[in-house]
């Protein structure tokens, strides 16, 4: 499993990328672009077709671990949710179960995504922390980010913006997986069972899936970036205070900039990582019945 979700995770980093660092730059960096082409165009110009890709090893280092941590957590948490509940261990959780087990298991999750996401946002938007002013030299590698982030914040530095990211990852993986699950039983509502359907009805129950997480928590990601990019120039203020800020300055929408590459991104990426999950498990478990 683990085999599948670093090739799966590789292949969505490596084509979902672009995507990412367009959504985090318009994110912290709202007034320099006016949407997703303009955003591309500029960025081209300014640092050429790598700008595309800053922050690509943290990035993949962020989804393997999230992905791995995140689906192995998610059948302890459903073994948590059948003893609330009272069922026996291999009893059908249904969808709001499997939300309630989903959104258990993020927690677990971000505490490994936190550090590797602050990176990799900073990398991202390194350019527009020159050009803004807010720092004088930019730190343009993994390395050299990891070192000022340990050098003027302490090793607790890269935990800056968890607390949003915990706020983000608990709702949103709720629907993420409600979501999947609720789509996977639209498709098997013929009489099939989920586990017969085939790759096109699990690709498009995780598209659905990774929909609904990102238009739910997109301001929760928006304060977050800034949170993590932002706190590089000086002692940042917290979750609340930031998203009062930006809704006060820029306005509630300044929360939604970059939406459009997310969702463009979100469909195929967690659809592959759905369909990866769920053909995995099934080899697992035909290899334990082989025994």
């Amino acid at each position: 499993m683990h085999c599948i979700i670093i090739s799966g995770g590789t292949a969505c980093v490596l084509t979902g990328q672009p995507f990412d660092t367009a959504k985090v730059k318009m994110q912290t960096f709202p007034n320099l672009y006016r949407g997703l082409i303009d955003c591309g165009t500029k960025t081209y110009k300014q640092v050429g077709f790598r700008g595309f890709y800053k922050g690509t090893s943290p990035a993949l280092l962020a989804n393997i671990a999230e992905n791995s941590v995140l689906f192995m957590s998610y059948g302890f948490c459903q073994r948590v949710v059948r003893r609330i509940v009272g069922l026996e261990d291999n009893a059908t959780l249904s969808d709001v179960q499997n939300a309630a087990a989903g959104s258990f298991a993020s927690i677990f999750a971000a505490l490994v995504l936190c550090p590797t996401e602050l990176v990799k946002c900073r990398l991202q938007a390194m350019h527009e922390l020159q050009v803004s002013g807010k720092i004088v030299h930019g730190q343009n590698t993994v390395w050299s980010v990891v070192k000022g982030i340990v050098k003027h914040e302490g090793p607790l530095g890269f935990y800056q913006g968890l607390t949003s990211t915990i706020c983000r990852e608990m709702p949103g993986y709720f629907l993420f997986f409600g979501g999947y699950e609720l789509s996977r039983s639209f498709f098997a509502s013929g009489g099939k069972s989920k586990d017969e359907l085939g790759p096109i009805a699990l690709m498009i129950s995780g598209g659905f899936g990774g929909i609904a997480l990102w238009l739910a928590v997109y301001p929760v990601d928006c304060v977050k970036s800034r949170i993590q990019v932002l706190s590089i120039t000086g002692k940042q203020a917290g979750f609340m205070r930031t998203c009062a800020n930006i809704v006060k300055n820029e306005g509630i929408l300044a929360l939604y900039s970059g939406l459009k590459p997310t969702l463009i991104r979100a469909f195929p990426a967690n659809g592959a990582l759905f369909l990866a999950y769920e053909y995995s498990r099934k080899l697992m478990m035909h290899q334990v019945e082989s025994f």
